[in-house]
């Protein structure tokens, strides 16, 4: 039995990049009734960063698919791409600390670099970013960036570990406590070239103001939990419980993808799939 908890808040966040799928409509399950059995509430979000990506028609799905399974959510719903200047300003707060440099790097500079590295450090992604443009003076930072090269913003991991001064960890409901390694991601991207932001600050930043306390998510994103118990220290952000949940798996064993539309929830739907059965068959 659930204790009560009125002061619960998830979210499911997907990203309007195709029709979701029966691997999406597990996890919205798992964080809408891991609210309601106690009674909090559950927020939907749509991380919609990517503009060239994104579409407003997968938007538009979104709500139809969560609809069509029973789903409730408060509204407004927030929109990442209406909210940059939210993201602009915690970038802009670690520029002041010396947190964040700019990286002029193209993806060719990269694995260049990497593959003159035979001992180049690898992370769950692959290989970790060598820091070039960490090393840069601020007088080649200040000339490239009067030229116009394009860049990026990226953490400066071993300042901010070097600020924090003490180990990190979180709460994971289904690995326990977890010590934080985020040296695993290195000096991750803030904010894209042709866009103000990145997942990583996103993401922190929308589930503090959005009072977030527990996040159910999949466990291909559990790594990324390392580099966001930083950001929120770094933010003085209060750090919420994780649930990171099992991948669901086609017949061939491989997970769910937009691509793939014969499992999509718009497709199930127009095959006459009983909703309330495939609810039911997706309870944890």
């Amino acid at each position: 039995m659930n204790r009560p908890d009125p002061t619960c808040v998830t979210r499911f966040a997907p990203s309007p990049t195709g029709r979701l799928h029966k691997g999406h409509a597990y996890s919205a399950l798992m964080a809408y009734r891991y609210a309601k059995t106690r009674g909090g509430r559950f927020l939907l979000r749509i991380e919609d960063i990517d503009t060239t990506r994104c579409k407003p028609e997968f938007t538009d799905g979104i709500f139809e698919d969560l609809k069509w399974l029973g789903l409730t959510w408060e509204e407004p719903v927030r929109q990442q791409s209406q909210h940059f200047d939210d993201y602009q300003v915690a970038l802009q707060e670690l520029k002041a600390k010396g947190l964040a440099y700019p990286c002029f790097c193209t993806r060719k500079d990269i694995e260049a670099e990497i593959t003159k590295s035979a001992s180049a450090p690898h992370g769950p992604d692959g290989p970790i970013y060598p820091g070039i443009c960490r090393h840069l003076s601020g007088a080649e930072r200040t000339a490239k960036t009067a030229a116009g090269t394009p860049h990026a913003w990226r953490l400066d991991l071993e300042a901010a570990l070097k600020l924090i001064g003490e180990p990190l960890e979180w709460l994971d409901e289904v690995k326990g406590v977890i010590r934080a390694t985020p040296e695993e991601l290195g000096d991750v991207v803030l904010a894209r070239k042709d866009t103000p932001t990145s997942y990583h600050l996103s993401v922190v930043v929308d589930d503090a103001l959005q009072s977030i306390t527990h996040i159910i998510r999949g466990e291909d994103l559990f790594h990324a939990t390392h580099i966001h118990v930083v950001l929120q220290r770094l933010f003085g952000y209060p750090t919420p419980v994780y649930l990171h949940h099992g991948l669901m798996l086609d017949e061939g064993g491989q997970r769910f993808a937009k691509r793939n539309k014969s499992v999509t929830l718009e497709s199930l739907r127009t095959a006459g799939v009983d909703p309330t059965a495939l609810m039911a068959a997706l309870t944890p």
